[in-house]
Formats: structure tokens, sequence, C-alpha cells
């Protein structure tokens, strides 16, 4: 019992001793170099969002196509999942997309890509 309250004491000590030490606060530079330039920047547009994408299975050769379509009137178009994307422009904002050697005119389900027909 003794012990304990030996312990308790030199504990009450130990941080006592410690909490009066002086310590200075931390000083931190508030200065930014971008700061300026941030306040007078022009808001900057988000990307197209992707509203759709499909996965099209067209005949007779049972290629596969992959579409995205994006709110601003356009859509991409892949010939493999992980491949590049190849951009398509849309006529009024909507289909039928064309670019780069592909043409792509579609409905809910069904789509004609270079003239094939193709399906969901």
């Amino acid at each position: 019992m003794q012990r304990t309250h030996l312990l308790a004491v030199a504990a009450t000590a130990l941080t006592l001793g410690l909490g009066a030490c002086h310590q200075e606060p931390e000083q931190i530079n508030e200065y930014d170099p971008q700061a300026e330039a941030l306040r007078n920047a022009q808001p900057v547009a988000l990307p197209p969002a992707i509203t759709n994408n499909r996965t099209f299975r067209c005949a007779p050769d049972n290629s596969l196509y992959f579409v995205d379509y994006y709110n601003n009137g356009t859509a991409t178009i892949r010939t493999s999942q992980g491949g590049t994307p190849i951009m398509l422009t849309g006529t009024n904002n909507g289909p039928p997309f064309a670019g780069e050697g592909y043409t792509v005119s579609a409905n809910a389900t069904h789509v004609s890509i270079n003239g094939k027909a193709c399906h969901t």
C-alpha cells in the first residue's frame, strides 16, 4: 500500500516537473506564393460525364465494341475492353456519332457500327 502511494507521488512530481518546462509555440509560415494566382484564377470546367456505356456484339463476325456516351453529345468507342478510346462527335448533341473511321448510329439497345448490325 505504501508502495502505491510512493508511485503516485513520484508520477505526480514527474508530471509537474515536465509541465513546468517552457516550450515555444511552433512557428508556421503562412506565406503562400500561389495565393494571389489562385484568387484570380478562372473557374475550371468539369470534364464531360459518362451518361451510359454499352458493350455491343456485331454480326456477322461476332466483333465486340465498347461505347461510352457522354453528356456533351460525344461518345468514345473501343475495340477491346482496355483499348484506346476513339472520340466520336455527334450531330446536334446526339447520334449518329462519327470520327476516325467509325460511325455509330443507335437507339437504346440496337446500334449500327460502320454499317454492321449490333446489339447489347
